[in-house]
């Protein structure tokens, strides 16, 4: 995958965010590894992703950051493919998660080669409020992306917080258009059931029928 050109594109909310603060990128990387070092738990997202998989399945960790979610996915025994904007964290992800093949593109230009079948991935996992950085105007070209890039029984996993500027009904408007259907929906990555007033979700969503 190339990452997208800058005549023409659409930033991403976060790359205004590390254009206005350059060492924005840097502290994000160096909380998730204290964090790490502290013992704390950072492995939730991926816990209930690997649930859902048979070994060796292909995984995208899209928006991956500094690679916690992949690198947790690969060493449970799965083929793993991440994608980030920000090539600091697309590093980070190389230095501290190795296998994963970590990639810098812009995921509302998501093209991956797919080995010849058409959306080859078994689960596309978009975590860490991924979906509230994007370019608003994007969003549903993402989630469009993330319905190409899927196999035909595969499954999508979407988690971000409220209050951050996408509510979450508009988010479900956004997923139809873009040709998917809600499976579950959850409050929390440790599967509390989502309800009317609830501060998070988390959506598992598959292609439309």
């Amino acid at each position: 995958m190339t990452a997208g050109t800058p005549g023409g594109r659409i930033p991403s909310k976060w790359e205004e965010i590390t254009a206005a603060d350059p060492s924005h990128s840097a502290w994000y990387v160096q909380r998730f590894r204290d964090l790490a070092a502290q013992g704390r738990d950072t492995a939730g997202e991926a816990r209930l992703v690997d649930a859902m998989l048979e070994r060796g399945s292909r995984v995208l960790d899209a928006g991956c950051g500094p690679g916690r979610v992949g690198g947790y996915l690969h060493r449970a025994g799965h083929e793993v493919v991440g994608v980030d904007v920000d090539p600091v964290l697309i590093a980070a992800a190389e230095e501290d998660h190795p296998g994963p093949q970590w990639l810098v593109g812009d995921l509302a230009e998501l093209d991956l080669p797919t080995r010849g079948v058409t959306g080859e991935f078994d689960v596309i996992v978009c975590a860490g409020n991924v979906m509230t950085f994007v370019a608003p105007v994007t969003r549903e070209a993402v989630l469009a992306g993330f319905a190409r890039h899927l196999a035909p029984s595969g499954r999508v996993v979407v988690g971000f917080g409220a209050g951050r500027d996408y509510e979450f009904e508009e988010f479900f408007a956004d997923a139809e258009r873009a040709g998917l259907a809600v499976d579950l929906t959850l409050s929390t990555w440790d599967l509390r059931p989502f309800t009317d007033g609830a501060d998070f979700l988390v959506a598992v969503l598959s292609r439309a029928s």
